[in-house]
């Protein structure tokens, strides 16, 4: 069996070194690396370094070097195919089933990569002829050096309408299927009054490469050189190799020195970006034309502990500030956050250095914000506290936020974080003992009394404390299994009807675990047909799960009336509240999954070990999880009319 680089290159990105190598190996973290005695030879002083940044395990002392699948291979016996398998399902991948079809897809990738390398070779060699002249000249005078204009292989597309295609199929093996492939020229449809020729997507721009991990030329940005251009930026759309959302502008130039500075800076813009890295800035890098996503959140921590985002000193800027704040809180992770530098206003990084040079830049980094700093100041900025009212509202938004976090130790610093500032908002107005994330007890709910859990209880005795019942008489999970299966069927219906979704979100659907095998079958069906056809839609993907045997599944979901309020799962929804709606869902499912777990261990746990504090940790997480399911009724206001104005 043969697997696509981009299909290995997933796994790798996916999995840490340390979390394989550390299930056979003591390791110790020091700094960005883990250490540890070499497993392949033996030694009393730890030579052996693992480092999840650059992906690779290294000896010292042996030479022994390798990925994640090298080490499975090496350590365990395993063919490469076995390991791919076994990797690839811990890191929630399909393995695929490569047809002839999909060979020939993938030597069409590895062509498509020529096409994209010629193109932007014939770019800048445009920049620096006399056809170029203009784009030189407005470079020039945004302050780029020639260095720089190399370094970043700028270019210029030239004025006329078919010039890079004549250009390109002059070339040997280079066709015009290949660069519409590539998106490199636009294919009219055909209006019934004949096929019309393609032409070229970027004409009278200057260009900016955008290049994938390894380095590889994938897409292009084109700035218009007219002020009455339709588009000032105008970007590849998704093509084979380019998807905007997983990928970064300047990521491959970057890696090594926001590796070794321990610090990545995250832009707006590509200007920002070159500005900032001809100021000595190597460590820039920016999203491709859309609000920061998930994954690229999870890429920068790749690069970082915490990037250190850029943003404009305008409204925009601050909105996207906090949109990309809200984006992170249910990624959060140990070590792993995100700090905020705020420009003055009307200014970007561009216009700053220019302006105040390299050293005041630099200053405003050092006073980078924490994360907690900018959801303290989202949620209380214009807020109101002078009433009762008032304050039970801030609350209520404050543990709102609360729930988005799914790590629970990072949820309880947070928690505290909060309550602190509460207390000195209110400048010494009562402020409830209690912490926000928790809610009201419901009214049949049993409570804990010390007096009910005697010493007898403690050492052996077959009556439990007061109250407490095994978890299935309780109730908890009375009509789970339909509410699960509610969610799961959400989840899905709203992939089919917008399939798009999974270009910035296939991992967050690989990865959610499903109670449902029906479902689940269901689930990875579709995400083995993503893993083929890179643009999908609706009608395509319904009739290949027709054909595959799940149309009785399918007439369940659509025909589901409970699912019918969720309004943002159905075709005619706005894609920005189809994929908040979504990811929402997504995060509460999640949330209750772990409780649900988390509740289990507490309740065996209680049966083994009936002490005061294993017994209030058991109703804690029951009340939780009991609040986490009675708020998922109407999603949390996703799927009611009050939910859809609050999302526009």
């Amino acid at each position: 069996m043969g697997f696509t680089p981009d299909f290995l290159d997933e796994i790798r990105n996916r999995i840490p070194v340390s979390d394989v190598v550390g299930r056979r190996v003591k390791l110790v973290r020091k700094g960005r690396e883990h250490t540890g005695l070499c497993p392949f030879h033996s030694e009393k002083t730890p030579s052996f370094t693992v480092n999840d940044d650059k992906a690779f395990y290294h000896c010292f002392g042996c030479g022994a070097h390798g990925d994640v699948i090298k080490f499975i291979t090496e350590t365990e016996g395993l063919s490469f195919p076995e390991t791919v398998e076994r990797l690839a399902g811990q890191a929630g991948l399909e393995m695929p089933e490569y047809s002839p079809e999909d060979k020939q897809r993938s030597q069409q990738r590895k062509s498509l990569y020529d096409v994209m390398a010629a193109a932007a070779s014939y770019y800048e060699t445009c920049l620096m002829a006399q056809t170029g002249a203009e784009g030189l000249d407005y470079l020039t005078r945004r302050g780029l050096s020639r260095a720089t204009l190399k370094k970043f292989h700028l270019g210029f597309a030239p004025e006329g309408r078919t010039v890079l295609k004549e250009a390109l199929l002059s070339r040997d093996g280079i066709t015009e299927e290949m660069m519409i492939e590539a998106g490199l020229l636009i294919k009219p449809e055909d209006d019934g009054g004949g096929a019309k020729p393609s032409y070229d997507r970027f004409r009278h721009r200057v260009m900016f490469p955008i290049t994938d991990r390894q380095d590889r030329v994938v897409a292009f940005g084109g700035r218009a050189l007219r002020s009455d251009a339709k588009a000032k930026y105008l970007n590849s759309p998704e093509t084979p190799l380019f998807h905007k959302g997983r990928l970064l502008y300047n990521l491959a130039g970057a890696r090594k020195s926001a590796y070794d500075k321990g610090r990545v800076l995250v832009a707006e813009g590509y200007m920002d970006v070159i500005i900032m890295a001809q100021a000595g800035f190597t460590n820039a890098v920016a999203p491709l034309g859309t609000a920061v996503t998930e994954e690229q959140i999870m890429e920068l921590w790749r690069l970082a502990p915490e990037p250190l985002m850029c943003f404009d000193g305008d409204k925009a800027g601050v909105r996207a500030a906090y949109r990309v704040a809200e984006k992170a809180l249910p990624l959060l992770k140990a070590g792993h956050s995100l700090r905020f530098v705020h420009l003055p206003t009307g200014e970007d990084p561009d216009s700053y250095i220019s302006g105040q040079g390299a050293e005041a830049f630099r200053g405003l980094l050092d006073q980078g914000q924490p994360l907690v700093d900018i959801l303290w100041d989202m949620k209380t900025g214009a807020v109101q506290a002078d009433t009762p009212e008032q304050r039970a509202g801030l609350e209520k938004s404050l543990s709102e936020t609360l729930s988005e976090i799914r790590d629970r130790t990072i949820r309880g610093y947070y928690d505290k974080a909060f309550q602190e500032r509460l207390t000195k908002l209110l400048g010494g107005a009562f402020v409830p003992d209690h912490s926000l994330e928790m809610r009201p007890q419901k009214k049949n709910q049993v409570t804990y009394s010390p007096k009910a859990f005697d010493k007898s209880s403690r050492t052996g005795s077959n009556d439990s404390p007061t109250g407490v019942k095994n978890l299935k008489d309780t109730g908890i999970f009375k009509g789970q299994m339909a509410a699960t299966i509610k969610r799961e069927r959400l989840l899905i219906l709203t992939v089919l009807n917008h399939p798009w979704l999974l270009k910035n979100h296939h991992e967050a659907f690989a990865t959610t675990d499903f109670e449902s095998a029906e479902l689940d079958k269901l689930r990875c069906e579709i995400i083995d047909v993503s893993l083929r056809e890179s643009d999908l839609e609706h009608k395509s993907l319904y009739d290949h799960l027709l054909k595959a045997g799940y149309g009785k599944a399918l007439e369940v979901i659509f025909k589901q009336g409970e699912l019918k309020a969720e309004w943002f799962a159905w075709p005619k929804a706005a894609p920005e509240d189809v994929e908040q709606g979504w990811f929402h869902v997504v995060n509460r499912y999640r949330r209750v999954s772990d409780l649900e777990k988390d509740l289990k261990a507490a309740e065996m746990e209680l049966a083994e070990n009936m002490t005061d504090e294993v017994y209030a940790r058991f109703l804690a997480l029951k009340s939780e999880l009991e609040n986490a399911k009675g708020n998922e009724a109407n999603i949390d206001g996703y799927g009611t009319a009050s939910g859809r104005e609050k999302l526009l």
